[in-house]
């Protein structure tokens, strides 16, 4: 029975750390999750011995909490929009959490020989904390999700995203709670040690200087304010892209989108893939909205699937298009696996309803794209999964004044997973210091101001319209500056730090953190 304890405690703090993140907002279960995590792994009791494996082998289970609870969603996909029955679905759903697991566990086999002194246990235990969060950004493509840095957007901490990202706030998070893990095992030696003070001190400072970060102005506000009209239209996704529903879903966009010029909108925006056809088989809806714009002076974004003659085939992009004063194109780079493309296409394809969703056939556009001109703006367009990627968005960002993103998240249902995707995107906003506006077509459709706030939002599952304003904004943050390799350097140094600590038993504050712990 005693066996069963610290795997299962591991499989709770993974779940505590999805009570963190939206919806649900306690912040203060991350620091809890992570400083159980840590206590299951630190230095300290009759036994001071913790082998790669046991380390691996409790991370798996934290991970399986963690993704269980955090990525409940995926089965909702699967099973109602996928077209898989509920034991498949389980099935899939099962190998996806597995699959996580495995990939955020990977970095902790390390743990065991880098804890044989508190300040290296901490520090390890933070960089390798990072690590797992930055693999999981682009192994098998990548599933940057459930950071537990996400949870934060309101606290001091929220601080220190313009200068270190979502992936500096869990390292410094994890870094913490190491800390205070040590403290619960009475693993800090001698209070009055120059090690105990450092390593508390270190603990708790990045809090209070996050909420001085707070009040510097990282980017500065310009002159040009736009009025913005963003269309939700609701469409139900089973109903998205049959025949029969496509005069309905236009119907619901052109109405929509006059009144909204009517009411003094410079922007009109549409959500990813709003009109369920491809660009180039309706040449005469196109030029319909291009002459409507003109008319207006009111210019208009939508998501739409662009088709394009490459290499002697036709290629399939999902795009943004802006009508107006300046048309342009912007085709999605990072693709979603599965709802957008599908790996090893001629192995799977066909075998089950899920390997062949309708937009599965879709390839990426190339780098380098410039931002959208609109409304007398730059817009930064980032459509649906691409927002969830600290680097590409900061990337994206360096020459717009705006963060735009597009996205239709009817295929979450009603999970949690459309109220994570939007915290999300506002971290971006915050990293960034720019307005965000986001426009999908079930929700959440909101405007974030800079500093990571919601201004404006419509409701859920609701047929509605949003109005709003927003402001551009020029210059760069530190993160945009440095990018996550400049995170990844400073993890590097804190793991080079705990081994040379390690491996010199001189500076251990007592006789267990000098012996090498290997297993």
């Amino acid at each position: 029975m005693r066996k069963l304890i610290a795997p299962l405690a591991a499989l709770i703090a993974g779940g505590l750390l999805t009570l963190s993140l939206a919806p649900f907002n306690y912040w203060w279960c991350s620091l809890l999750s992570l400083s159980l995590f840590a206590w299951l792994l630190a230095p300290g009791g009759a036994d001071n011995r913790l082998s790669a494996w046991r380390g691996y082998r409790l991370a798996l289970y934290y991970g399986v909490g963690l993704f269980a609870t955090g990525g409940s969603w995926v089965y909702v996909s699967i099973t109602d929009f996928g077209g898989s029955s509920p034991a498949l679905g389980v099935f899939l759903t099962g190998a996806f959490v597995a699959i996580l697991a495995v990939v955020f566990a990977l970095p902790f086999a390390l743990i065991g020989r880098l804890r044989g002194h508190p300040a290296s246990f901490a520090l390890a235990f933070a960089g390798l904390w990072f690590l797992s969060e930055w693999l999981r950004t682009w192994v098998f493509t990548g599933f940057p999700w459930l950071f537990a840095g996400y949870g934060h957007i309101n606290t001091w901490l929220a601080g220190w995203a313009p200068v270190v990202s979502v992936y500096g706030i869990g390292l410094l998070l994890a870094f913490t709670a190491a800390v205070l893990a040590l403290v619960a095992r009475g693993a800090l030696g001698p209070w009055k040690s120059v090690t105990s003070i450092a390593l508390l001190i270190a603990a708790l400072l990045p809090w209070p200087i996050g909420l001085w970060l707070q009040n510097v102005e990282w980017t500065a506000s310009e002159a040009t304010r736009v009025n913005l009209g963003l269309v939700q239209a609701n469409i139900p996704q089973d109903k998205k892209w049959l025949p029969e529903f496509r005069g309905e879903t236009i119907r619901r966009y052109q109405s929509a989108t006059e009144k909204l010029r009517q009411a003094g909108a410079d922007v009109v925006i549409w959500p990813e893939a709003a009109l369920p056809l491809l660009y180039h088989h309706a040449p005469n809806l196109m030029d319909a909205l291009q002459q409507n714009a003109e008319q207006t002076g009111s210019d208009l974004i939508t998501g739409i699937l662009y088709d394009t003659e490459q290499d002697q085939r036709r290629v399939v992009h999902n795009s943004a298009a802006v009508f107006g004063s300046n048309q342009q194109l912007y085709h999605k780079r990072h693709l979603v696996p599965f709802g957008e493309y599908v790996p090893l296409e001629d192995w799977i394809r066909g075998t089950i309803e899920f390997f062949n969703l309708p937009t599965s056939f879709i390839r990426p556009g190339p780098e380098g794209q410039p931002p959208l001109q609109a409304g007398h703006l730059s817009w930064a367009p980032l459509i649906c999964y691409e927002i969830v990627y600290p680097q590409l968005v900061a990337d994206s960002a360096g020459d717009a004044q705006v963060l735009l993103t597009l996205s239709n998240d009817a295929w979450f249902g009603k999970s949690i997973g459309p109220l994570q995707h939007m915290q999300m995107a506002q971290m971006r906003a915050l990293e960034t210091r720019r307005y965000l506006v986001r426009g999908t077509n079930t929700g959440v459709t909101a405007i974030v101001d800079p500093s990571g706030q919601i201004t404006a939002s419509l409701p859920q599952f609701e047929q509605a319209t949003l109005t709003g304003n927003v402001t551009a904004r020029t210059g760069v943050t530190p993160y945009m500056l440095i990018g996550t390799w400049g995170i990844v350097a400073l993890a590097a140094l804190m793991l080079l730090a705990a081994w040379l600590l390690q491996r010199n038993p001189a500076t251990a504050t007592g006789a267990a953190f000098g012996q090498e712990l290997a297993d």
